[in-house]
């Protein structure tokens, strides 16, 4: 109901916007919300520790090291370097639009993004910072003391707060009103006749049976390795590291694929999407 909500908010912004007004497509693949915002200074703050490298051990690593809101939210990189210049044994997923999966990580380890953001703070491959002592560094600076008074009405600093205010931030990190979006509410002339012959290659070969819904993934776990042996260096093991269970051996949750900003140029089909379709 509150999708739905916010969609009908959605669709009105756009004809205020001067969008063609048009019956939505009944598509695999829907419309991204706007985010709303009820908490504004929440978010704010959540936004300070989001970019405050002060919160990993040797000082300069922050949540957007690995995950640039200017490189499309990941830092490119085949695995991510962390703490001593170690390799992480994954790549970043993208922080934009990960509010819309099921689960955090690749494994699913995390059942959001408040308990994700936890994570690499201690992780030793990571920023490697204590819990005790990352809450430490943020009491001892009176900005912070300050901002969690206005925020939650006491200068308690904890990690539930921290926490907390990071995945209220990331939540606003929505990509809505792209063109292939403004096509899906029933813009004839969002997307060329190109994308749009991408996208029924896309959809008629099978590929939305995994990447539907909101952000084109994200909503279900599947196994790598189903036409062949899925051989790889990494350690990770997926799904297998939190159940423990051999069935769950190299699943991994499905890839939103609007994180793929080079998905495109294989052909004029395959990826509907490079041509910026979820990029306006």
């Amino acid at each position: 109901m509150r999708y739905q909500k916010t969609l009908l908010l959605f669709a009105i912004s756009l004809v205020a916007a001067g969008v063609n007004a048009a019956t939505p497509r009944n598509e695999p693949i829907k419309p991204i919300a706007p985010a709303v915002i009820t908490e504004p200074e929440k978010v704010e703050l959540g936004k300070k520790l989001f970019f405050d490298p002060r919160l990993s051990m040797s000082g300069i690593i922050s949540c957007n090291t690995c995950h640039n809101l200017s490189l499309g939210g990941t830092d490119n990189l085949k695995t991510s370097i962390g703490h001593k210049w170690q390799a992480g044994p994954v790549n970043s997923p993208t922080v934009f639009n990960s509010s819309l999966s099921i689960a955090q990580f690749w494994d699913g380890r995390a059942a959001n993004l408040k308990e994700q953001a936890a994570g690499p703070i201690q992780a030793e491959v990571e920023m490697a910072m204590p819990h005790t002592l990352a809450v430490d560094v943020i009491k001892s600076i009176p900005g912070y003391v300050e901002i969690m008074q206005q925020v939650y009405g006491t200068p308690e600093v904890n990690l539930d707060r921290i926490t907390d205010a990071i995945a209220a931030f990331e939540e606003t990190l929505v990509t809505p009103n792209s063109r292939f979006d403004q096509w899906l509410m029933g813009d004839d002339s969002a997307i060329t006749a190109k994308e749009l012959a991408g996208y029924q290659l896309f959809k008629n070969s099978g590929c939305v049976a995994c990447h539907n819904g909101e952000a084109l993934g994200g909503t279900s776990f599947q196994k790598m390795g189903l036409v062949a042996p899925y051989e790889s260096s990494s350690p990770a093991e997926g799904r297998f590291a939190v159940t423990g269970k051999d069935k769950d051996r190299f699943i991994i949750m499905i890839l939103e694929v609007e994180k793929l900003f080079s998905f495109c140029d294989i052909n004029s089909s395959v990826i509907f999407y490079d041509l910026a379709v979820r990029n306006p």
